[in-house]
C-alpha cells in the first residue's frame, strides 16, 4: 500500500474515524473542520459553566466498531460508558410499562424479561413474543421494504405495545415516525440487539461529553501519527486534477468527503461525475432532535439513570426519555436531560414554552412537583439531526465512481440508520478505499 497525502473534510464521527484509520495505516492526513470544535452533530457545547452535549445519546452493546475504535485511540470504554441491560422503564404510576432484560444468555434474556414485565397485558406479551419469533424466523430481513407501522400491523402488534415499546424504540433508533420509518433498517437494529448475544442489547450511556468520548482523542491520535487537524477552516471547493485540490490552494493525493449530506452535495455538484450523487443527496429529508436540559438542586437523584416517558403532544407532554446526568457525571448533579426525537412539532414552539412544558411533564410523570420549577433550562434543537430514515430510501455508497474520493457519513449505504455506529463504519469503509 502506497503512503499518500489524504485530506479528510469534516471532523464528525465519520471523518474522525476515517482520519484515524488512514493515520494508523501510515498516510499523511489533514483533517479539515469548519467549526471550532470537533464532533459534528455529536459534539460538546458549554452553557452556564457546564459542558453539555448538543444531544443526549444512547449507544448499544452491538456498536462493536465504535467501541473498538474508541479503545484504539485510548478511551477506556468501561469507565466512559454506563452499561445497562436493555430496558423500557417508565416512572411508576405514569401509565407506562416496566421491561428489563435479564442477565441471562440470549434469547432467554428477552423471554424472562417478558414474563416479568409489568404494565403489559397478556395480549401485549403474546404479541411481542410472536414478533420476536417471526423476526428470527425471517432472519430479521425484509426483501421488500415497508414502513415500521405496516410491519407491526402485519405481525398483529397491539396498540398498547406499539405505544409503549415499538414507537419509542423506533423514534430512538431511527429518529423517524413509525408511519414512514424503514422496517428493513429497524429490523437490522433489532437483529443486532434483540436478536444477538445478550451483551449486544445492552444500552450504553456516555459518562463524559461526546467530544472527549471520541473526537478529541481521535484528533490527538492523528497528530501523534504525523497528521494535521485544522479547526475553523471551511472547505468551500474541491477540484479534481492529478489529485484533489481543496479551496484552490492545496492538493492531496486522495480525499475523504465526510461533511453532512447537504454540504457534500454542494461540493460534488461542481465536480465532473459528481452530479448524480449530489442529486441523490438533495432528495434527502431531515428530522430534528431536541434535548432539553433542566437544572435542579444538586441533591436531586432519580431512582434510575434513565426513564422512558409517555409522550402526548396534545397534552404538552413532549419528552420521550429523561436521563439523570448526575448519575453519569458527578459534576452534573441535579441536571436532567430530556430527549424529543422526530421533533418537528416541538421545534415550532419557542424554547421557554417548550422547556416549561417538559418541566411540567416531568413533575407529573415522576410525581415530584418540584420538577416543575427548574433553576435554569437550556433547549438544544438540532433541526437536521438525522436524515429521515424512510422506507425504500436510496443512500449512496462510499465509492461513487470518482477516483481518489470516498464518501463518509452516517447517511451512506448501510444496514443502520443515522447512528454513531453507522458513522464509524462508514469512516472505516472510506479509509479502506484509499
Amino acid at each position: 500500500m502506497s503512503k499518500t497525502k489524504v485530506a479528510v473534510v469534516g471532523a464528525g464521527w465519520a471523518g474522525c474515524t476515517a482520519a484515524v484509520e488512514l493515520a494508523r495505516r501510515g498516510h499523511t492526513v489533514t483533517l479539515f473542520e469548519s467549526a471550532r470544535t470537533l464532533g459534528g452533530r455529536a459534539r460538546a457545547v458549554e452553557f452556564n459553566s457546564k459542558v453539555l452535549d448538543n444531544g443526549q445519546h444512547i449507544l448499544l452493546g452491538a456498536y462493536s466498531q465504535a467501541l473498538a475504535l474508541m479503545q484504539r485511540v485510548g478511551v477506556d470504554t468501561g469507565a466512559a460508558l454506563l452499561r445497562l441491560p436493555l430496558q423500557m422503564r417508565y416512572p411508576p404510576g405514569s401509565g407506562g410499562m416496566d421491561f428489563v432484560a435479564a442477565r441471562l444468555p440470549a434469547p432467554l434474556h428477552v423471554g424472562v424479561a417478558l414474563l416479568r414485565a409489568s404494565g403489559l397485558t397478556r395480549a401485549d406479551k403474546l404479541a411481542l413474543a410472536r414478533f420476536n419469533t417471526s423476526a428470527r424466523w425471517m432472519d430479521w430481513t425484509l426483501h421488500v421494504d415497508c414502513s415500521v407501522a405496516d410491519l407491526l400491523e402485519r405481525f398483529d402488534q397491539t396498540p398498547n405495545l406499539i405505544r409503549l415499546m415499538w414507537r419509542p424504540l423506533c423514534l430512538a433508533a431511527l429518529n423517524t415516525p413509525l408511519e414512514t420509518a424503514s422496517a428493513r433498517v429497524f429490523l437490522a437494529v433489532l437483529r443486532d440487539s434483540l436478536g444477538a448475544r445478550r451483551s449486544a442489547s445492552d444500552m450504553l450511556l456516555p459518562r463524559r461529553d461526546l467530544g472527549t468520548l471520541f473526537p478529541v482523542a481521535a484528533a490527538s491520535f492523528v497528530e501523534r501519527h504525523g497528521g494535521t487537524v485544522r479547526l475553523g477552516v471551511k472547505v468551500a471547493s474541491i477540484a479534481r486534477g492529478t489529485g484533489w485540490t481543496v479551496n484552490e490552494t492545496e492538493t492531496f493525493d486522495q480525499l475523504v468527503l465526510a461533511t453532512p449530506a447537504s454540504q457534500s452535495a454542494q461540493l460534488l455538484r461542481t465536480v465532473e461525475g459528481g452530479a448524480d450523487t449530489a442529486a441523490l443527496l438533495d432528495a434527502f429529508t431531515y428530522e430534528p432532535i431536541v434535548t432539553c436540559y433542566l437544572q435542579y438542586d444538586a441533591a436531586l437523584r432519580l431512582p434510575l439513570p434513565m426513564y422512558a416517558l409517555v409522550d402526548d403532544a396534545a397534552a404538552g407532554h413532549w419528552g420521550q426519555f429523561v436521563f439523570d446526568r448526575g448519575q453519569l457525571d458527578a459534576s452534573q448533579a441535579g441536571l436532567l436531560a430530556v430527549v424529543v426525537s422526530a421533533a418537528q412539532d416541538a421545534t415550532a414552539l419557542d424554547q421557554a414554552t417548550l422547556a416549561q412544558a417538559i418541566a411540567t411533564q416531568l413533575a407529573t410523570s415522576l410525581q415530584l412537583p418540584a420538577l416543575g420549577q427548574p433553576a435554569w433550562t437550556q433547549v438544544i434543537a438540532e433541526k437536521r439531526a438525522t436524515f429521515a430514515c424512510t422506507a425504500g430510501l436510496l443512500r449512496p455508497g462510499n465509492d461513487i465512481g470518482l477516483p481518489g474520493l470516498a464518501l463518509a457519513g452516517d447517511y451512506t449505504a448501510s444496514d443502520y440508520p443515522a447512528t454513531l455506529e453507522s458513522a464509524v463504519r462508514s469512516g472505516i469503509a472510506a479509509a479502506a478505499r484509499m
